[in-house]
């Protein structure tokens, strides 16, 4: 399907894919269950100007959540992808971009976002090797076409989230 050779690519893809999965998995879990809980990452989103914050912050943790365990099976790889880039993209626009590259600057800059959109992009193009569960499927769609989808279903969907639901400049400030 996507790659072909000694199954050295395919052990490859298998870490690959695996650590992205854990990454977004552990992501949606800590949305949820961390911290403030789904009840602060809702107060969050309401801040940021996504509203309402309680449907983003599910949103958003269920979206992470099925993506991550999509990829970790290598299953609907190019829709996983796309739903992973889709949300890194709202999390660009609405709380990254502002701060800059560097993650550690005040506010987080945007390096871990693009990082992980750019990993599901590269993944969806690879393919997901011959351990995953989309090869038993053996989809017709080549690397180009799997890219294009990932990127333009995940572009496309934060871009229309972004349209109807953002309204930055409206959320209460944190004194409020």
């Amino acid at each position: 399907m996507s790659t072909s050779g000694d199954g050295a690519s395919d052990l490859v893809l298998l870490c690959f894919r695996l650590t992205l999965a854990v990454v977004f998995v552990m992501h949606a879990w800590n949305h949820v269950f961390g911290g403030g809980r789904i009840e602060g990452t809702a107060r969050w989103f309401e801040s940021l100007g996504m509203r309402p914050g309680r449907l983003h912050a599910w949103t958003a943790s269920l979206t992470e959540f099925g993506a991550g365990v999509l990829i970790g099976l290598g299953l609907l790889t190019p829709l996983a992808s796309a739903a992973a880039i889709a949300v890194m993209g709202v999390a660009l626009v609405t709380t990254h971009l502002r701060n800059g590259f560097f993650v550690f600057r005040p506010g987080e800059g945007y390096e871990y976002v693009l990082v992980l959109a750019v990993c599901a992009a590269t993944l969806a193009g690879a393919g997901p090797g011959r351990w995953s569960l989309d090869e038993l499927a053996e989809p017709s769609i080549g690397g180009w076409g799997r890219l294009a989808v990932a990127v333009g279903l995940g572009v496309c969907g934060a871009a229309a989230q972004l349209v109807v639901f953002w309204r930055p400049g409206t959320a209460a400030g944190p004194g409020a």
